[in-house]
């Protein structure tokens, strides 16, 4: 499947062997994309020697930094290099399954027909709190309820594997750079809400898309361990705190 209209954009940072298992992994499932942009956050030389290699084989534009410089500007350094009307964007640890190349073409057709929507989710690690079933394909509107109490509700926006419009930083603006990536996609999702964004969700999240990191190239997301510990009384004082944060900020931030 040729897809002229979707570039597929790869942010990258030290996993050149999960960056190769990506693209044989859509070469395999027979999709080729208008173009493909590589975005590197100032990998070891090893890695950017490793992908300068696969850039000849599977002709991907590959964008190196000079400096880790962190999320978001990978991201928007990656996207100021597409010029197709629509992006596919994955984290290069992230495998496509084989439903995915039906999925993204019905995705298309839906963007395509209703041109308010501006993000179509394919994955998730849990499902998105409000939901409206929209067709036959598997796909609900995600919506907001005035103050809602689930607060995983700021998620309408998420930096997992998604399709999204060429005017999507225009309308939302540019990540924001010189934060942790939390920070990072916390802000975006906030100006997704804030802006009125529409966004589908993939009611089967689990589907389309395997997140796999391995011992030799694990995770480069670090995180607090107790802010998101299972000890009852801090999830019960960090959902609370949540709740009146997102509110505020989705309102009146």
């Amino acid at each position: 499947m040729h897809l002229d209209k979707v570039s597929l954009l790869i942010t990258h940072y030290n996993r050149s062997q999960s960056l190769n298992r990506l693209l044989q992994s859509f070469v395999q499932l027979d999709m080729f994309f208008a173009e493909i942009v590589v975005s590197d956050d100032c990998s070891d030389e090893t890695h950017i020697s490793a992908i300068q290699q696969l850039s000849t084989h599977f002709k991907f534009k590959l964008v190196k930094s000079p400096q880790n410089m962190g999320l978001g500007n990978n991201i928007n350094k990656g996207q100021a290099e597409i010029s197709t009307p629509y992006t596919l964007y994955v984290q290069e640890d992230f495998i496509p399954s084989d439903r995915f190349k039906e999925r993204l073409y019905q995705s298309l057709v839906m963007m395509e027909a209703n041109q308010t929507i501006d993000l179509m989710r394919f994955y998730a690690y849990v499902p998105y709190p409000y939901l409206k079933p929209k067709n036959e394909f598997g796909f609900s509107e995600m919506y907001l309820p005035f103050l809602g109490y689930r607060y995983k509700k700021i998620y309408q926006y998420s930096d997992h594997p998604h399709l999204r419009r060429f005017n999507f930083v225009e309308k939302f603006g540019k990540y924001q750079e010189g934060i942790s990536g939390d920070k990072t996609e916390y802000k975006m999702c906030l100006s997704f809400l804030q802006n009125k964004g529409k966004g589908y969700f993939y009611n089967d999240f689990k589907e389309l898309f395997t997140q796999s990191n391995s011992e030799a190239e694990p995770s480069t997301m670090t995180r607090v361990n107790w802010r998101n510990g299972a000890n009852p009384v801090i999830k019960m004082v960090r959902n609370v705190y949540r709740q009146l944060k997102y509110n505020f900020e989705i309102y009146f931030g």
